[in-house]
């Protein structure tokens, strides 16, 4: 979502301002703006558009200052344009915020009330506003900050510049992630660690209820509590916060062609040398859990599908999954011996937190499948078990999810170990095929160029349909995603035996179809749904190792070879094709491959 730097610096910071923005585009947006302190005196720039707009608008309009503020908007109260792009203006008070003010609107009536009036569509302004009023009821910038924070509900991150205080920048974090750089006699302040990586390795998290004033000598830190607190500064290693596309095109290429040495980083945590199986960073007990519930959004809630394949099948565990938006409002009961597993790319998704949040009033274990160890759901987690995916730039998760379905692979090995539901022989088969992962990987990036031509005629549709069986189905759930995330054409993912429950009725001659089919024992009950369509006129690509092509491949339209996987985990391998056709499709449609439109990387607002 929206992006925030702040910076209290030695030298002019519009600069630095616009590099840390430049550094946060993944996460999606609209609009760009910054505000400075030049002499005391707050000025600001705003544009819509990329932040190449914003550039060009500061050549022409320089803002001169060593204190300042910046933003990047993905729209949520008002449209995309200058005037509701931040910072936001009240007077003395300038402010970016990320999150949404709940009760904007009891407090713009009380604004009303007292003589102010609004120049925006957005909640946003209701900050600046409300800080405005008290200033001139006589309170200081940073009472009136306290006092207006204090009056907001929602979920919010957010940085306050003030009129005639070039040394002063209040920050403060209610649900969405903020963090604090310190430097020589500079201080610094980013929604994530991307953000600040030029300017400074030693970072602190702002944690939840969190105020901030913060100058160039450091930081004074409030909790939710109103009491003096501590945050631990850590520092970065060099590579975290370094961002390039290392020779690529976009960073979605890069980053698919990093999977094989992702996964492999990832399964060096869970399998270590001279371990008999899977360690894991903290000990879960799988003999004492009778129920597994897995929560999620997104690409990520297509990882926790594929797993309740896994944790069934090998481990014999009943899995609940749900989509993270619609969990606690189901208000679902958490029995005794329940675990929670939670999996979130960034940590910081708002829907994850808060069913999170949920679980664990009810007394139940939490274990978070995260990218970034010191994140929100990390720090609320009884048991963390990292990816090493490393830093995901592009907006359609590619790595995040091989990795994350890597350690949900490891997990439910070691569920089955717990458990005993595997023979020896069985396990030890099991155990063989999850470190074989990393090279099949890479033997499926080399249908690269097959890809590529079938690209060219999938980005002539306007509709696509995705089929698979059992733990190809939620790939075929995720291909489509990936599909109209970056090419914007419409596509859905079915389970092979619905197909005539329904979706057999879009069958036509230009509407494709694609069917994710390794040799395993569903292959023939996929290849007779895959029939159906070819008897109606439908176009198939299937997408299989040599056998099944030599088994099914006539009639077919296209067919893509893949190499013989493991069936147990072949959705990880099966993940790049699918991934790879929509890169591909969207760049023979000259989409936007990293930063589609009105998607953002991370979701912090629910």
């Amino acid at each position: 979502m929206c992006g925030i730097v702040g910076v209290l610096g030695q030298h002019e910071v519009a600069p630095m301002l616009v590099e840390a923005l430049r550094r946060m585009e993944y996460r999606g947006y609209d609009s760009a703006g910054i505000a400075t302190l030049q002499e005391g005196h707050l000025d600001r720039r705003r544009a819509t558009g990329k932040l190449a707009e914003l550039s060009d608008l500061l050549v022409h309009e320089p803002l001169p200052g060593k204190t300042g503020i910046g933003h990047t908007r993905w729209a949520t109260h008002g449209a995309p344009t200058v005037g509701n792009a931040h910072p936001h203006r009240a007077g003395p008070v300038a402010v970016v915020h990320n999150g949404i003010i709940e009760n904007f609107r009891a407090l713009r009536g009380e604004l009303a009330d007292a003589g102010l009036t609004y120049n925006t569509d957005t909640d946003t302004e209701t900050i600046a506003l409300m800080a405005q009023h008290y200033i001139e009821q006589g309170l200081g910038p940073i009472d009136a900050a306290r006092k207006t924070v204090d009056r907001l509900e929602g979920a919010f991150a957010l940085c306050l510049l003030f009129d005639g205080h070039p040394d002063l920048i209040i920050a403060a974090r209610r649900g969405s992630p903020l963090a604090l750089g310190y430097g020589d006699g500079e201080m610094f302040i980013g929604s994530d660690a991307i953000a600040l990586g030029p300017l400074t390795n030693r970072l602190s998290y702002l944690e939840e209820g969190d105020f901030a004033v913060v100058r160039r000598e450091g930081a004074e830190i409030s909790d939710g509590q109103g009491r003096t607190v501590t945050r631990e500064i850590r520092t970065l290693a060099p590579d975290t916060s370094y961002v390039d596309k290392g020779g690529h095109k976009y960073f979605m290429a890069k980053e698919m062609a990093e999977q094989p040495s992702a996964i492999g980083d990832t399964l060096a945590e869970y399998l270590r040398e001279g371990a008999q199986g899977v360690v894991l960073p903290s000990e879960i007990d799988f003999s004492t859990v009778t129920r597994i519930t897995m929560v999620a959004c997104g690409t990520a809630y297509f990882a926790c599908l594929t797993a309740k394949y896994w944790f069934e099948q090998l481990a014999r565990l009943p899995v609940e999954v749900d989509i993270a938006s619609e969990f606690r409002y189901r208000e679902p009961p958490m029995p005794d011996g329940s675990l929670a597993i939670f999996v979130s790319q960034s940590g910081e998704t708002a829907d994850t937190l808060a069913a999170l949040r949920y679980v664990a009033a009810q007394g139940v274990r939490i274990a978070s499948v995260v990218n970034v160890p010191e994140s929100s759901i990390a720090r609320e987690s009884d048991v963390v078990l990292p990816t090493r995916a490393g830093v995901e730039i592009g907006v359609a998760s590619t790595k995040a999810f091989t990795c994350q379905l890597t350690v949900l692979a490891a997990l439910a090995v070691k569920a089955a170990t717990d458990r005993a539901t595997l023979s020896p022989e069985a396990l030890a088969e099991t155990l063989a095929a999850l470190r074989a992962v990393p090279g099949v990987v890479n033997q499926a990036l080399l249908v690269t160029s097959d890809i590529a031509g079938v690209a060219a005629e999938i980005a002539k549709a306007q509709d696509v349909l995705f089929l698979g069986r059992g733990a190809m189905f939620p790939l075929a759930l995720e291909g489509a995603l990936k599909l109209k995330e970056i090419s914007y054409i419409h596509a859905e993912g079915y389970a092979s035996g619905e197909l005539k429950h329904g979706p057999i009725a879009l069958i036509d001659p230009n509407v494709p179809v694609v069917v994710f089919a390794p040799m395993d024992r569903l292959f023939d009950k996929t290849v007779s749904n895959m029939q159906e369509v070819m008897a109606r006129g439908g176009k198939v690509l299937l997408v299989s190792d040599a056998e099944g092509l030599e088994r099914a491949s006539d009639g077919v339209w296209k067919w893509i070879k893949m190499p013989k996987v493991p069936p147990v985990f072949a959705p990880i391998a099966y993940a790049v094709p699918a991934q790879l056709l929509a890169y591909h499709t969207a760049v023979a449609k000259g989409t936007d491959v990293d930063q589609p439109r009105n998607l953002a990387k991370s979701v912090t607002v629910e």
